[in-house]
């Protein structure tokens, strides 16, 4: 999986908020909101191939969380991405 080129993690207001850059990647029907931990993995993958794995070892890394609740977070996190179209 990777981040689709073109979006990125811009903090307005005080909000974690993905901005589609470049005229193809323009459609105002959606804004992407994330919260901490959200971004924080956005980040850390950073243009690097990534699995589910690698956001769940991440989490583990950084979060008080246990393996088994970061992978299932790490699977809604990704799902969520590439149904928004941010990642594929």
């Amino acid at each position: 999986m990777k981040k689709k080129k073109g979006f990125n993690l811009r903090n307005i207001c005080g909000e974690h908020v993905i901005v589609a850059e470049g005229r193809e990647n323009i459609d105002f029907s959606k804004i992407i909101s994330m919260n901490e931990s959200a971004a924080y993995l956005w980040e850390s993958v950073g243009d690097k191939e990534f699995t589910v794995e690698t956001l769940a070892h991440l989490l583990t890394e950084t979060y008080e969380v246990d393996p088994h609740t970061a992978t299932a977070d790490a699977i809604e996190m990704a799902t969520q991405w590439v149904e928004a179209g941010i990642a594929e």
